[in-house]
Formats: structure tokens, C-alpha cells, sequence
């Protein structure tokens, strides 16, 4: 995480507890979703780091920042990016999930503001707009 964020500018990703309990430092390494704050800068070399910088494509938000703004599932936005990336980095692995897989796959995140009602919805209406807009 100080590596992403005082050498590489990548300023999303947040550090709050720095002991891998709140999730704010989020980021996707090769495929799975790891607190930042837990990784060494050594361990990281050569790795696939998706953050929040990395997820808009020519201009367009993807589709779980989108659904993130539609439904105000962010207050102070200090846990958002975390959020986010937790969130995409769920999706890519379950397409079709329910408001209780929601909960369960993204129960490392903790917001101070309370937001988790609009960002259970964001992840739901995501996975629908990641799908093609397709239900089930």
C-alpha cells in the first residue's frame, strides 16, 4: 500500500487500520482481491495490481463505479474505493450472486458512514449491467 501510494501515485487505495481489518486499502493482485495494507512491496514485484485508478477504460466508468454513483453508495468516500474494488473483484467471480452473497463476500469492508444498503444494491445492479444487462 505506501509503495502504491508514495511511489506509484496510486492514491486510491486507503490506509486506516493498516492491519487488514477494514478493507479500505483493497486492491485486485492477479486475480484475487488482498488488503493492500497485508502485501509486501517486494511480494508484489511482477504481479497483475488492478486499483480504483485502473478500472475506468477511455473515459468510462466501469460498471460497478457506475452503479456505485447510482445508488449513493458513497458518503465521505474514504472506504469507497476499497469498496469497489472488493466489489469488482467478487463480481469476476460471481456472476449472478443474491443480496445474501453480497453481504458475505464483501463482509471485509467496513464503512464508518453506513452506506451498506446502497452499495448492496450497487453490487446487485453491477453484476445485472456486467451480464449484459441480463437477469439470470
Amino acid at each position: 500500500m505506501d509503495a502504491l501510494r508514495n511511489y506509484l501515485d496510486h492514491t486510491g487505495a486507503k490506509k486506516v487500520c493498516d492491519r487488514a481489518t477494514c478493507g479500505a486499502c483493497t486492491v485486485i493482485m492477479d486475480g484475487r482481491v488482498v488488503y493492500s495494507c497485508t502485501v509486501l512491496a517486494i511480494d508484489a514485484q511482477g504481479k497483475d495490481i488492478q486499483t480504483i485508478e485502473g478500472l475506468a477504460a477511455n473515459g468510462k466508468l466501469h460498471p460497478v463505479s457506475a452503479a456505485f454513483v447510482n445508488h449513493d453508495a458513497q458518503q465521505c468516500g474514504y472506504c469507497t474505493p476499497g469498496f469497489v474494488m472488493a466489489a469488482k473483484g467478487f463480481l469476476d467471480k460471481h456472476r449472478n450472486p443474491t443480496l445474501e452473497d453480497v453481504e458475505t463476500g464483501l463482509g471485509g469492508n467496513l464503512c464508518r458512514c453506513g452506506t451498506y444498503v446502497g452499495v448492496r444494491k450497487a453490487v446487485l445492479e453491477a453484476a445485472k449491467e456486467m451480464r449484459g444487462g441480463r437477469n439470470a
